[in-house]
């Protein structure tokens, strides 16, 4: 989000908001342990100091 992030927020930001949150997670790992699995970690993750939104 911008730099002030406002309490009162309106459904569509809050929706992109609550989206990253649930994309910003580990894998579960019982993916870890399928045949032939190669994937590790989630590379996608996101640090909210480091990394902003953008919305």
């Amino acid at each position: 989000m911008t730099k002030g992030n406002k309490s009162h927020k309106s459904f569509r930001t809050k929706q992109k908001l609550a989206k990253a949150q649930r994309q910003n997670r580990p894998i579960p790992q019982w993916i870890r342990l399928r045949t032939g699995n190669t994937i590790r970690y989630n590379a996608k993750r996101r640090h909210w100091r480091k990394t902003r939104l953008g919305i």
